[in-house]
């Protein structure tokens, strides 16, 4: 009888492990299109750039000698590179603040129940819909220190003629403005989705208490709101260190590599001066760079984050 019995738990316990293995191969399955997908077109041209920058290549991108570290020696030793990084992080600090700033300041007063609060939101989202190109061809006019609204109104006001992309003092604050306004578009719509997902009930609780807006503001909407805040900190920084577009239009790196950023860096290395080891050592670099900021946002934003 005791035999029976642990022959039928035996087998009990052994049915799912039969089970499984159909399972694990029809999940494989279903994963294999993105799997594909993301080999081929990010993990094989990351594994690809991180060979490359142990090398010096040809202007094919085809590896001829190794060099081992050389490549990051040189450039952790050059003054352009140094000067990219410079230009990065001030271009990191200029755009995420008040980006992620100026997108909660929108969403807020949009998130207010008045009439015609659509057509501002419609506005301040407006920016989702344009090309970086279109965008910075724009700007490009507006920053034109002739025909420019924005050199006209400087003028205007008896302000001295200012070459917004050609002076080195204001080319990557210009640059850095023309991104704010491209990215506030997203930036505020994933606000605006998160302020509405707060519970009414709590400011009917804090109405009926007679606290002040400020306090509602400080101790309900930024304390439910930081998870989407989090994520739009985050994915703002990510993307200030790969901006490209804009960068690329109106200033080319310039003036004098003020706004030659590690990704414009990277591209001249790569498709103008035809040196493939050294743009991918400073893509990898730039790699590791993103990942330390990444993980140090984790680490230290996550915890004043409240889900609940």
């Amino acid at each position: 009888m005791n035999g029976t019995i642990a022959s039928i738990n035996k087998a009990r316990t052994s049915a799912p492990s039969k089970r499984s293995v159909p399972n694990v191969v029809s999940g494989l399955l279903y994963l294999l299109p993105s799997i594909i997908l993301f080999g081929v077109f990010l993990f094989y041209p990351m594994l690809r750039t991180l060979y490359l920058s142990f090398f010096l290549t040809d202007g094919q991108g085809t590896p001829i000698t190794f060099v081992g570290f050389e490549n990051f020696t040189y450039l952790l030793q050059s003054t352009s590179f140094q000067q990219s990084i410079k230009a990065t992080v001030l271009f990191v600090l200029y755009t995420v603040p008040i980006g992620v700033i100026l997108a909660l300041f929108l969403a807020v007063i949009s998130n207010e129940k008045l009439k015609g609060i659509g057509v501002f939101r419609t506005l301040f989202s407006s920016t989702m819909g344009m090309s970086v190109a279109a965008s910075s061809v724009i700007w490009m006019f507006m920053y034109n220190p002739s025909i420019g609204i924005l050199s006209k109104l400087v003028s205007s006001l008896g302000g001295p003629e200012i070459q917004w992309l050609l002076d080195p003092k204001y080319s990557l604050l210009s640059v850095a403005i023309t991104t704010i306004w491209m990215n506030t578009g997203f930036a505020f719509l994933i606000l605006l989705g998160g302020l509405q997902n707060i519970d009414e009930h709590l400011y009917e609780n804090a109405d009926i208490a007679g606290v002040s807006y400020w306090y509602k503001l400080r101790k309900i909407t930024i304390p439910m709101l930081s998870p989407t805040l989090f994520f739009i900190i985050t994915v703002s920084l990510i993307n200030s260190f790969q901006t490209f577009g804009q960068i690329d239009i109106l200033t080319k790196g310039g003036p004098i590599e003020s706004t030659n950023v590690i990704v414009y860096s990277i591209y001249k290395d790569a498709f103008v001066n035809y040196s493939i080891g050294s743009a991918s050592a400073q893509a990898t670099i730039l790699f590791f760079c993103i990942l330390l900021v990444t993980v140090l946002q984790f680490k230290l934003g996550e915890r004043k984050v409240h889900y609940q």
